[in-house]
């Protein structure tokens, strides 16, 4: 058998290829959109992607179902609940998949961070007929949680609804395998489909039965309380990608020529409503910058946060060190930013002649802002997720999450300082460049909350 995860660090996206090599039969689950990567894989091992499976509808990135449809002809399973405008194979509780004689799929329906949520048992039948070498979880398992109930809530079942489905399937189900079988989810730590998800990116079921705290005895009722309490807010364009993923769509997304603008070509493409993205880092980012750019970092969880803030109805505009337009154009796809109308030629050397564009994020070093909190007392805001504030920040802080920011605007003041900061500066950037885009007077905290930490600052 072969069985090979492929991990995106950048959406932590965990993704697999599976074969028999005997037969050469292949299948590839919760691909992502760039697909090339798994036809080359499996070309190297004799093998031919003959199926593809998607455990849910995700939220956090299209998925690359109908990219190795179109190239390959590959037959799309899903979950028997979900419903596509594609055709698919429809997998019902029990039902098989026999790539050939040694490996074969078998389907459970476990509903619970969405209706159609199925998990995938793959079976080794040189080693056992009966007992499963892996479980693929999609987003219903974690190692050490389990996926967030609330995604799809608003699509006919509410997320207590959807928390008692999601204790069903993994006591009723995922519960009842073998301690020795391997666990492989769709994501990992740092995804917002759960909410503390763990570094490690495979697991046994043992493991989890023993460590994961959503797998701790308690009751149905205790579960679903647990399990909808204290969600961090999910951005905006979880709908739109989960939308594209039941969709018919285009599924060209290789740009062979990304269009070079000029300086006043870009300008050109901003005034006409293009959204201006720098994804330098944040510390070149705050040096020198256009004016009104909003800055993620290709370095961080881009897509996450790219997708977090911009708006894909609106055509993006990109400022990128040089040889970096591809990588951004590329993740900006994965999260369904398709509408990239080129990058500035010659980055911000292009505006040597236009010192009067260039703006800059003014920093402040963790004691300078305590000292300025007892003479000028700036509106401190913190853009992390509600569980990290409440676990301490600074005093005085308000709490609007990165994803919520530009929506809540108006509760930042327009008539006084602006400190913003994060937990190591990252967001942090994100956040400023939109209080800066919005007309604010802004300081970002160089370092973040660990900086204020490590300085034995007050704390709340």
């Amino acid at each position: 058998m072969f069985l090979k995860q492929y991990y995106l660090g950048c959406l932590a996206h965990a993704s697999y290829l599976i074969g028999d090599e005997a037969s050469g039969v292949a299948v590839v689950v919760d691909p992502r959109r760039d697909a090339l990567g798994y036809q080359e894989e499996a070309a190297k091992h004799g093998l031919r992607i003959e199926h593809v499976v998607l455990t849910h509808f995700h939220a956090d990135f299209v998925a690359g179902h109908l990219e190795l449809r179109d190239a390959l002809g590959a037959q799309i399973h899903l979950g028997a609940r979900g419903e596509a405008q594609y055709a698919v194979t429809p997998a019902h509780d029990g039902d098989e998949l026999v790539l050939g004689r040694h490996v074969k799929l078998r389907f459970w329906e476990t509903p619970g961070h969405t209706p159609e949520g199925i998990t995938a048992l793959v079976f080794d039948r040189q080693v056992s007929e009966d007992v499963p070498h892996a479980a693929l979880t999609g987003d219903t398992l974690f190692i050490g949680d389990v996926g967030r109930p609330d995604l799809v809530a608003s699509q006919g079942s509410s997320a207590e609804e959807l928390a008692g489905m999601l204790y069903d399937s993994l006591h009723d189900k995922l519960l009842t395998l073998p301690d020795e079988t391997l666990v492989y989810p769709a994501h990992g730590a740092g995804s917002l489909c759960g909410r503390n998800l763990s570094t490690d990116t495979v697991s046994t079921i043992g493991a989890q039965r023993a460590f994961n705290y959503a797998l701790a005895p308690m009751s149905r009722e205790e579960f679903i309380h647990m399990a909808t309490a204290d969600l961090p807010p999910a951005p905006a364009y979880f709908g739109y990608d989960a939308l594209l993923n039941r969709t018919e769509r285009p599924t060209s997304i290789r740009q062979t020529v990304i269009t070079r603008l000029g300086l006043d070509a870009l300008l050109r493409e901003v005034n006409d409503g293009a959204q201006l993205l720098d994804v330098r880092d944040p510390v070149d980012f705050s040096a020198a910058h256009i004016d009104r750019a909003i800055n993620v970092g290709l370095g961080g969880a881009f897509a996450q946060w790219a997708g977090a803030v911009l708006d894909p109805a609106r055509p993006i505009a990109l400022v990128v060190y040089p040889g970096g337009e591809q990588e951004a154009v590329t993740r900006l796809a994965r999260v369904g930013f398709d509408r990239v109308v080129g990058f500035l030629n010659s980055g911000m050397q292009s505006l040597e002649p236009r010192p009067d564009l260039v703006a800059h994020t003014e920093r402040i070093a963790a004691a300078n802002l305590a000292e300025a909190l007892e003479r000028e007392k700036p509106f401190v805001l913190d853009v992390r997720n509600p569980a990290e504030f409440d676990a301490g920040h600074v005093p005085g802080a308000v709490n609007i999450p990165l994803p919520t920011l530009t929506a809540r605007m108006d509760e930042v003041p327009a008539d006084k300082p602006i400190a913003v900061y994060c937990a190591s500066g990252y967001r942090s950037s994100v956040g400023a460049s939109l209080l800066l885009a919005a007309e604010r007077e802004v300081k970002e905290l160089q370092g973040g909350y660990a900086a204020w930490g490590a300085q034995h600052l007050p704390q709340e």
